[in-house]
């Protein structure tokens, strides 16, 4: 009865995906290069297919001339527009923080304040503040990671042909019946992981620019922090949404009081609704249509123990776990 459990294939691939997680495990001081690159190649990959349907041009040039320009535009945006975005951040602190700090005359908003004084969240703005600092100050080893992550994905996309012939060869090797059930864990990751990233990268984009709209046709200051607030918010599944709001919220009624909460209110209702029955329904499959509660408990647990990658990959992991289980909605077609 052992032996026939050892020598079966279940058992085989059990051994063989929680070999792999002890392997990332043992390399986790290597995961922000790890899962940069995946990314960057993955995403670039993709554009890469899209602009060859479109345009017959030899694939390595495309290549090249995709990752010149993507590189060329975000140097440009951050010599140009980082001074102005960093002024703008600022700002909007100051007008967060000088809300929190005066006394409200609303018996809503005086309420409030007295709660967050009860539960000291000034500790917490204070353990965010260092957080930032620290950020900020290992932002070269931030750079040098992105940089050698766009070297690894252009090196890869570049030789992608030569790879993948080369990596079969590993199927007649002595380490066939490994290789066969990591290229399963692979394609399952790949056709998951890969493509949930992808459009949660779409939906923050449309998400970004939708709300940055409203937010100017509400006349709402220091547009290009919000913005880069709200694109990065909008990478968290569900709740990104709720955590933008609540800064959102304090701005609308600092310059224009309950009448701009309650445009507020509705730009982002309205903003949700395009998400949920057009750009998730189109963007994500059936598997990741997961209940709000399964989500936020999945973003609880991946941010305790993966800090603030956890809320960006939580939920595509989440779905690998799922694919690689089988738990498919057997009622969709």
């Amino acid at each position: 009865m052992i032996n026939k459990l050892f020598q079966s294939s279940s058992f085989k691939r059990i051994s063989i995906f929680i070999l792999i997680a002890l392997i990332l495990y043992a390399m986790r001081s290597m995961m922000n290069l790890i899962l940069l690159t995946f990314i960057f190649t993955f995403l670039m990959d993709r554009l890469v297919q899209f602009i060859e349907k479109k345009i017959p041009l030899n694939r390595r040039l495309i290549v090249v001339l995709s990752y010149a320009c993507i590189v060329g535009l975000l140097s440009y945006g951050v010599v140009m527009y980082l001074p102005m975005i960093i002024q703008e951040i600022t700002a909007l602190i100051k007008q967060i923080t000088a809300f929190y700090t005066s006394k409200h005359d609303n018996l809503v908003l005086s309420y409030l304040h007295n709660r967050l004084e009860e539960i000291k969240i000034s500790s917490y703005l204070e353990q965010g503040v260092t957080f930032l600092i620290k950020y900020f100050t290992d932002i070269s080893s931030v750079t040098v990671q992105v940089l050698l992550a766009l070297m690894l994905s252009i090196f890869c996309l570049l030789e992608k042909p030569r790879l993948i012939e080369f990596t079969k060869k590993f199927r007649k090797s002595k380490i066939a019946s490994i290789y066969e059930e990591v290229e399963f864990f692979a394609g399952k990751f790949v056709g998951t992981f890969g493509k949930v990233i992808e459009a949660q990268l779409i939906i923050a984009i449309v998400n970004c620019i939708l709300t940055t709209i409203f937010l100017w046709i509400l006349d709402f200051p220091q547009l290009g922090g919000l913005s880069i607030m709200i694109f990065i918010l909008g990478l968290i599944p569900v709740a990104g949404v709720i955590i933008s709001l609540i800064p959102l919220v304090i701005i609308a009624y600092s310059i224009g009081g309950l009448m701009k909460v309650l445009y507020v209110g509705i730009a982002v209702m309205i903003i949700h609704v395009i998400e949920a029955y057009i750009l998730n329904p189109n963007l994500m499959s059936s598997k990741t249509n997961l209940p709000v509660f399964y989500t936020f408990i999945v973003l609880i647990f991946s941010e305790h123990f993966f800090g603030v990658w956890g809320l960006i990959v939580g939920i595509p992991v989440f779905v690998f776990l799922l694919d690689v289980l089988e738990v498919t909605d057997h009622k969709k077609v």
